[in-house]
């Protein structure tokens, strides 16, 4: 659905992302490395929030570069959902969980079993930990019927039991997610690992 080829980011003489080619498949694709290695600049990317430097990035087989910004909003809205680093910034807080999931276009509350919230409908945002926050956030990117998750260090602000269920829930979503983050348990959950350099 998403293809990178020869992906390249320069801010001034400063490469942040050199020379990347990969295909989104079905799965949890990792996009590994330090601090510093472009993984963020490449999620940008691919999410269509920002333009590759050189190369191009097609959605649908369709070449973004030939598209206006406009353009690409209307189909990040459509294709691509994000799910932040910070849980609280992924859902809106003075909602209740069902309501959050009811605004991001779920026609019933079924979601909530199948992400272990289901007693959780009515409790505000504030009554859930960082892991189920996160959680609902993945729940909401599904509800909004988008084709692909991309998601920047989902665990990295979470507690080890926290980020269990995010790592769960990572491995039983049903459309591919893309995810930048140094987690080993991660990158060993990953379909496809693409390890980036320090530059």
């Amino acid at each position: 659905m998403i293809r990178a080829c020869g992906v390249g980011v320069s801010y001034g003489s400063v490469h942040a992302v050199t020379d990347v080619s990969l295909s989104i498949a079905p799965g949890l694709t990792v996009l590994s490395g330090p601090s510093g290695s472009g993984k963020s600049t490449l999620l940008r990317v691919l999410s269509l929030v920002e333009r590759p430097s050189r190369g191009e990035v097609y959605v649908h087989d369709v070449p973004t570069s030939s598209l206006s910004w406009s353009e690409l909003r209307v189909l990040r809205s459509k294709e691509i959902a994000v799910v932040f680093q910070n849980p609280g910034d992924n859902l809106i807080s003075h909602l209740t969980v069902g309501e959050n999931l009811r605004a991001a276009g779920a026609a019933d509350l079924s979601l909530l079993d199948r992400l272990g919230l289901g007693a959780s409908a009515t409790w505000r945002i504030g009554a859930l930990s960082g892991g189920q926050q996160q959680r609902l956030a993945f729940g909401c990117a599904l509800a909004r019927g988008a084709s692909v998750v991309v998601a920047d260090e989902p665990t990295s602000q979470l507690d080890a039991r926290s980020a269990d269920l995010v790592l769960e829930t990572l491995e039983s979503l049903p459309v591919p997610a893309v995810v930048a983050s140094h987690d080993p348990r991660l990158v060993a959950l990953a379909d496809l690992c693409v390890p980036l350099a320090a530059s």
